[in-house]
């Protein structure tokens, strides 16, 4: 008797729905995969995790001294903003950034380079993105203990609007994982997606006002601001750095477009996955 095919309907929600439901049935291999993942990226290097700082500062003196020396690049939010003001908040955009980045980098040869795991029916493959994802927000994580450190010697001080940061931190891991399920399930079939992805993540860095105020941006420029990053990286200097009021319709706005990504990337992963065998 021929197995039918899915339908249409219940390949764009059923499916997806069923794969994000079970990720709490496999937390306990998602952890093994996530301290896997953030072993690998540091094996065999003499200072260790200690890298998910040195290498996120090493990019903030560069930055710093680019933008903040030599081109005199202020965010202009705070009176009488210092260098160290600029700094800390150049380094709380780069740091949210590289959660989003660190994904896309990785994702396109997360299937192809785990061939044994395609073979293995019963295995989720579905969780190799995700532990790609908590590696990323694990190195955040060491980036937010400088943060919050250096929040004591800023001009506006440390406060309770430090409490927005996972508000802020779940839109963000929302976009990573569905851009890290769909670059995952594209790059099975189109290997060579894995060499475009430092150019879209440089792109994206210039194009998300990390290093610079987003009213920079000229008017024929405008459609830029739409992109979440951008949203993203402006919300947590203004509420978490600089305490100002959260502006709810951008939260929503964030919140909108990262739940619409998750939902896409987890849907064409669903639909493409049943190939992989026959690909890889």
């Amino acid at each position: 008797m021929a197995v039918s095919k899915p339908s249409p309907l219940r390949a764009l929600f059923v499916e997806p729905a069923r794969m994000v439901g079970g990720l709490w049935a496999h937390r306990e291999l998602l952890w093994k995969f996530t301290h896997r993942a953030i072993e690998v990226r540091h094996r065999g290097s003499r200072l260790g995790a200690l890298w998910a700082l040195v290498n996120p500062l090493s990019m903030l003196v560069l930055y710093f001294i680019v933008f903040g020396r030599i081109y005199g690049t202020r965010f202009g939010v705070l009176p009488g903003e210092t260098e160290f003001d600029f700094s800390l908040a150049l380094f709380l955009g780069l740091s949210l950034f590289h959660v989003f980045t660190e994904t896309l980098s990785a994702s396109p040869a997360m299937i192809t380079g785990n061939p044994n795991f395609v073979k293995k029916v019963v295995f989720p493959l579905e969780i190799l993105p995700l532990a790609q994802v908590g590696a990323a927000l694990f190195h955040f994580g060491a980036g937010l203990v400088l943060i919050v450190t250096g929040s004591f010697f800023g001009s506006a001080g440390l406060g309770w609007s430090l409490a927005w940061t996972p508000v802020i931190l779940l839109p963000l891991l929302l976009l990573s994982l569905g851009f890290g399920w769909a670059l995952a399930a594209i790059g099975v079939f189109l290997r060579d997606i894995g060499q475009v992805t430092g150019f879209v993540a440089t792109a994206l860095l210039f194009a998300s006002a990390v290093m610079y105020p987003p009213d920079k941006i000229p008017a024929g420029l405008d459609w830029l601001r739409f992109n979440p990053l951008l949203q993203i990286v402006d919300l947590a200097r203004r509420t978490v750095l600089w305490h100002e009021p959260m502006p709810w319709a951008t939260l929503g706005y964030v919140y909108g477009m990262g739940l619409i990504v998750f939902a896409l990337g987890a849907a064409l992963f669903s639909l493409l996955r049943r190939s992989f065998a026959e690909v890889i």
